[in-house]
Parts: structure tokens; sequence; C-alpha cells
């Protein structure tokens, strides 16, 4: 039995991709409000819920993380919270962060993704139906989005990324989901409230042009093909630890996707970051009158 990330991208797959691997339209109803969320919805609804002894449960209302968790009934029911952790066999979380492209061709963000207030982790925080803790293992879709040739939308880029790969700072990520101190009384009538939000911002996989128009998933396994025939490795992803250390992933496609003669190549610390970040944040835009005084 292949583990659920494989399930699920293998479903993703076949739905919106064609046995040549060009994206296919798929019809997508409109937003209702700020915080609807359409493809989410045909995701979990339409894509996922079809697989086979597996269920998908959505997040039960906006501004929750994870957007949904993949999980087998027969696996999860009665099992200890810490045998859950990583086992993907049985229950996967997956959030999910949507692109488009830019006028050049490229995913939007490709240097740095808005994660809100969320910090991305291979280790995300979910809670059972009595409200105990339960840590599972966390994958991310990042998808770029883009209206279809003959209507509806259509996935032009599509990566289902270990969460590892991005963070897997578990410590870090309770801290900013923890309980923070608002700042209250704010203003000249005591009114005012600063909530005192982080926005974070942390790698975008479909910003490496290798990882980009081609569907392809970063897994932590580096023998998944044995497992998994149907995927094939096409690149060792490798990022670099403080401390000269280093974290290894393993960049898969479905195998018919993958040229003849195909070599696989190392990606070493590929995601990029903007070269003018700094520690000190901008200060409010001016507005600027159209005369002088």
């Amino acid at each position: 039995m292949a583990d659920l990330p494989v399930e699920v991208f293998a479903r993703l797959r076949r739905r919106f991709f064609d046995g040549a691997g060009r994206p296919v339209p798929f019809p997508l109803r409109d937003k209702r409000n700020t915080q609807d969320d359409p493809f989410d919805e045909f995701l979990a609804t339409d894509v996922l819920d079809g697989l086979a002894g597996v269920r998908c449960a959505r997040a039960s209302g906006p501004l929750i993380t994870p957007d949904m968790v993949c999980y087998r009934p027969d696996d999860v029911d009665g099992a200890a919270p810490e045998d859950l952790v990583d086992d993907v066999n049985a229950i996967v979380a997956i959030e999910v962060k949507k692109l488009e492209r830019t006028a050049g061709g490229g995913v939007a963000r490709g240097s740095g993704l808005d994660y809100n207030t969320t910090p991305p982790c291979g280790r995300v925080r979910v809670y059972d139906a009595a409200n105990a803790v339960v840590d599972v293992h966390g994958f991310y879709l990042f998808v770029c989005l883009e209206p279809g040739s003959t209507g509806g939308v259509m996935v032009s880029g599509l990566c289902l990324a270990d969460g590892n790969a991005i963070n897997d700072d578990f410590d870090l990520y309770l801290e900013i989901t923890g309980e923070r101190t608002k700042r209250l009384g704010l203003g000249t009538y005591g009114d005012g409230a600063d909530r005192a939000r982080p926005m974070l911002i942390f790698a975008n996989p479909l910003g490496v042009p290798e990882l980009d128009r081609a569907p392809v998933m970063i897994h932590p396994d580096a023998d998944l093909s044995r497992t998994a025939p149907a995927m094939r490795l096409v690149h060792r992803l490798r990022r670099s630890v403080s401390g000269g250390r280093a974290r290894d992933f393993f960049c898969y496609r479905w195998r018919s996707d993958v040229p003849a003669g195909w070599t696989v190549t190392d990606l070493v610390d590929p995601f990029r970051t903007p070269r003018s970040r700094e520690e000190r944040t901008r200060r409010r835009g001016r507005f600027k009158l159209p005369f002088h005084l």
C-alpha cells in the first residue's frame, strides 16, 4: 500500500493533466466572498474524496490550517497519537497554496511566498473529535492556476512538497501559532487594538524552474520508486542548514512524464530569496499631492 502523499499525488496527476502531461481545464465556481475558497472545496470534495479507503476532512472554517487532512480510518482508529506523527501511510495534513503566472511566464512570488500567520512545517498540529492534540506530517500543495484554453481553469504548475523541505522547525511553528498578547486601549478613544499578527514569508518551490510546468512531488524517501513504481526520481534536492549540515529530499515525477534518457541531477539550495530582504519593515507608502505649497 503506497503512502498517502503518493496516493494524493497520483490522483492530482490524473485529474489535472492528460496522458501526455498537458493541463486539463476543469470548471470552478466563482468566489462568494473574500474567505471563500472554491479550489480547496473542489480539491477536497471532487478530487481527493474519491481515494479508495481514504477520507478527506476539510478545515471547519476560514483561517484554519491545514486546509485538509487525508487519513485511512482503519489505520487511525484507536491509534496512539505519538504513533501518527510521521505515519504517512495513515494520515497526512495538506495545506494548499495557489499562485498565478507573471506576464513573463514565471510563477508569481517565486522568491518568497506569504504563509500569513502560520509558518510552514513538516509537522503540524490538529485535534481529534475530543479536542485532543494530534501532531501529523504536513505536506504543502503548490498550484499555479491559469484560465483554461477552452474555458474553466487549469493547473499549469503543481508541486506536492514535504513540509520539512520548506521548514522543519516545529518549535517555531508552535511559537508562532500559540497565544500572543494584544495591545488594547489604543488611540484617542481607547477603542483601538493591535492584534500583533505575524506575517511570514518562506520558500516557494514553484519558483524553481526545474520544479515548474510538470507535476512533481518532493518526498523524504530516496527509494520511493521501489514501493511506488509509477514514480521516478528526477532530482535530488539539498538544503543547507546552519553549522555546515544539510537536509536531503527527493523530487519525483509520474514515470510517463519523464523524458527518455533522463539523468537525475542535484538541486543544491535552489529556492530563491529576495536579494534586498532587510530586517526592518518599510513604512507605509507616501501619498503625494499634485501641487506645491
